[in-house]
């Protein structure tokens, strides 16, 4: 008999510089700063830009409802005396076409002030290390205007897979994209 995981809220995960943790009310002041910059929100597929009021709290309701196939967690740095938010990373759950829910699907974004940092490195790298979904294979997507987070993941082991497009919501436009694999097991 096979037993789904329960979902939960996902744990801190600790990245060296910063920890990975779970998205909490107070952080919304701070995406919204960071993701109004329209760089950040079309680097994403889903960040509206101009960013309407209120989009920033209701997102950090959304990202701290349980059992929604997604994790999010915030990168923070306060205990080294950076910012409490620095960025995001994600896993969303991925099914197989099997049933199988062992395949995720990671996104991430990084605060301008805190690029080429290697944060995104070490964000993608932490999460990788404690795979939190008990995920076997992870994919992940980049625009192609974006060689930035396709080194990021490269440096961490993801093998390029082929291109595609996707629709972004800031640049109100199909985007290309580079897609990305790393198997876990």
């Amino acid at each position: 008999m096979l037993i789904d995981r329960i979902a939960t809220t996902p744990a801190t995960i600790d990245a060296g510089r910063f920890v990975l943790r779970p998205v909490r009310k107070s952080d919304a002041g701070l995406i919204a700063h960071y993701t109004a910059d329209r760089r950040v929100a079309e680097g994403t597929r889903s960040i509206p830009h101009p960013l309407p009021p209120g989009a920033a709290e209701a997102y950090v309701a959304q990202a701290m409802k349980q059992g929604t196939g997604e994790d999010i967690w915030v990168m923070d740095g306060s205990a080294s005396g950076l910012p409490e938010v620095l960025g995001e990373i994600s896993l969303r759950r991925m099914d197989d076409g099997k049933g199988n829910r062992a395949q995720s699907q990671i996104g991430f974004w990084v605060a301008p002030a805190f690029w080429n940092t290697g944060i995104a490195s070490e964000a993608v790298a932490a999460l990788i290390a404690a795979n939190p979904q008990g995920s076997k294979c992870l994919f992940a997507e980049v625009f192609q205007d974006n060689p930035g987070s396709a080194k990021v993941l490269i440096h961490n082991g993801f093998s390029y897979l082929g291109d595609a497009e996707t629709y972004s919501v800031a640049r109100a436009a199909r985007v290309p994209t580079w897609t990305y694999i790393r198997k876990l097991a």
